[in-house]
């Protein structure tokens, strides 16, 4: 019986030297097995094809059949490289398979099993799914684990290596929004749905149904999506499917059927004014007229005219009566953006038509009675606005009876690739340009990114990628952070594509305080650090910036410094 105890993965040497690139023939071998590199993307496009066209369940049974074969396919290989089959340390080349392909990064929870007897047990944490990566970008978060290539290799691998079915589970699993994925695997004959789980691997007569299952996903597309667009996105022209994002959707929603004056929270850039669009348009309101204002961007002195109209001769330069934005909004909804703004004349005047329904122009004693919505926005605290009084306590009380927080960004990371694919189709349309998405790394970067600009950040930066980046082109991570490339520039891109600083740490300090402790000198010390890295590298540029953490601009600035 062999029994992982360290669960620590062996050294991955002996099967990384198997690995030959041999371009010139234009062929990857792995041992004696030819391989190919295939993008990510291009693998979820063949999943969501092989979903439209034989739906969910077929497509599953495909995908783990693929997996199951290249498991098997591998525990070949393992069998060659490492013959002793029963030791933990061959048995574990397939979770190493998984991390040197790219495919999942693996840590081994717990791993029991006896070759001879036909006894196994694994329970293994996956990180990083590929497959849950591109299943969630296509379309989103899932109700039910969908690493089904990963768990099909898994259990080939083993079933190679047991001589026996060995089937494997995902009880938890990224695709449905855990951190990571955990999967349990064990005979099949042990699992209770035996027959079920089997059932994936058998061979699929397809080719007489093809034709009615098209048109039977066809039709089921169309009404998941009328039921998505009408249960989980009831905002005008809005994007997500996180949880933080439903909540806002289902206050909204609450807020929709009454005249409720609601009051808008959240940091700059969080898209306040497409919530309280969605609500105008969700609401019995919707055929009236949504005037949206900024109170930061009106002066002081003409905010009150602005908002509540003027009568002819109020005040030097009012040549004529004029109606203002509540008149025109009158029946509709009203978007006040900034609301903390106001001066103390306005504010009252804005308490008054919450209280009372009516208004009078400035100048004028001609009381109107009035019918909005009011919906205000800041991001600022209301509450602390009071007690410094800037803001009126009674008209704070009367705008904070439906409040709704809008989360930021940061706190919504799965709704990114939704937004930038509503982004792209946008900035592709106004600028009649088409390129061919983001790539793989700058999407990671994207999802890891903090967003202190929220989502206003996010369109920026999809707009500046689509005009910096060739038609029919991958948008990369430059074409995002085109100042990274500047040889000053105080962050870094680490591997995993996190924003870094690039000096981090208390152990950078002490070993700069030892440097100016010492007759240091930074031109001879930059020198013979690019030295080394091009010794290092046999002179190859490309890897000498990987060395150092850096790009090819800041190392030619360097080199040509």
């Amino acid at each position: 019986m062999g029994e992982q105890t360290a669960l620590q993965l062996p050294t991955s040497e002996d099967l990384i030297s198997e690995i030959q690139f041999a371009y010139q023939d234009g062929k990857i071998w792995l041992d004696e097995q030819r391989m190919l590199l295939i993008h990510s993307a291009v693998m979820g496009s063949l999943r969501q094809e092989l979903i439209a066209s034989l739906g969910l369940e077929r497509a599953k049974g495909f995908l783990m059949r693929f997996g199951y074969q290249s498991g098997m396919k591998d525990a070949e290989f393992a069998h060659k490289i490492r013959p002793e089959i029963s030791t933990d340390e061959a048995f574990l080349v397939g979770p190493q398979m998984h991390c040197i392909k790219g495919m999942v990064r693996v840590e081994p929870v717990a791993l029991e099993f006896d070759v001879d007897k036909g006894e196994f047990y694994g329970e293994f944490n996956w990180f990083d799914s590929y497959e849950a990566e591109v299943h969630i970008n296509d379309f989103g978060i899932a109700e039910d684990p969908i690493c089904w290539t990963l768990l099909g290799y898994a259990s080939g691998y083993c079933s190679y290596y047991m001589g026996k079915k060995i089937m494997f589970r995902e009880l938890q699993c990224a695709g449905c929004g855990h951190d990571h994925c955990h999967i349990v695997g064990k005979p099949a004959e042990e699992w209770e749905d035996q027959e079920e789980l089997e059932r994936c691997l058998l061979p699929d007569p397809i080719i007489e149904e093809l034709f009615a299952l098209r048109y039977e996903m066809s039709t089921l597309r169309e009404h998941l999506k009328d039921n998505r667009i009408s249960n989980d996105a009831p905002l005008f022209n809005s994007v997500g499917q996180s949880e933080a994002f439903k909540h806002v959707c289902h206050l909204i929603e609450r807020a929709s059927s009454s005249a409720v004056t609601v009051l808008l929270q959240g940091e700059t850039g969080v898209g306040k004014e497409v919530v309280a669009r969605g609500l105008h348009q969700t609401s019995e309101r919707s055929d009236q007229a949504f005037i949206a204002v900024n109170c930061a961007c009106i002066p002081p002195d003409l905010i009150e005219a602005e908002l509540f109209g003027v009568r002819k001769g109020a005040y030097t330069g009012a040549t004529q009566s004029r109606e203002g934005k509540f008149e025109r909004a009158h029946g509709g909804t009203i978007f006040l953006d900034e609301v903390v703004e106001l001066n103390p004349r306005a504010q009252a005047a804005l308490l008054r038509v919450l209280q009372e329904g009516e208004m009078e122009r400035v100048g004028d004693n001609q009381v109107r009675k009035i019918d909005v919505r009011v919906v205000a926005a800041t991001n600022e605290d209301l509450a602390e606005a009071v007690k410094a009084g800037k803001f009126r306590a009674d008209l704070f009380y009367r705008l904070n009876v439906y409040p709704v927080q809008i989360p930021p960004l940061r706190d919504r990371a799965e709704d990114i690739p939704l937004l930038i694919e509503h982004f792209l189709e946008k900035y592709h349309t106004m600028y009649n340009k088409k390129t061919l998405g983001v790539s793989d790394k700058a999407l990671q970067t994207l999802m890891k990114y903090k967003w202190p600009g929220n989502i206003r950040e996010l369109e920026n930066m999809i707009e500046r990628g689509i005009i910096l980046s060739d038609n029919n082109r991958t948008i990369d991570m430059k074409s995002f952070f085109p100042s990274l490339n500047e040889p000053t520039h105080p962050l870094n891109i680490a591997q995993s594509g996190v924003l870094q600083n690039q000096h981090t740490g208390d152990g950078d300090e002490d070993i700069v305080d030892q440097l100016l402790g010492s007759e240091f000198d930074l031109n001879s010390f930059e020198q013979t650090l690019l030295e080394r890295a091009m010794d290092k590298a046999s002179g190859n540029v490309t890897q000498a910036t990987r060395l150092l953490g850096i790009t090819r601009p800041q190392m030619a600035y360097r080199l040509k410094k």
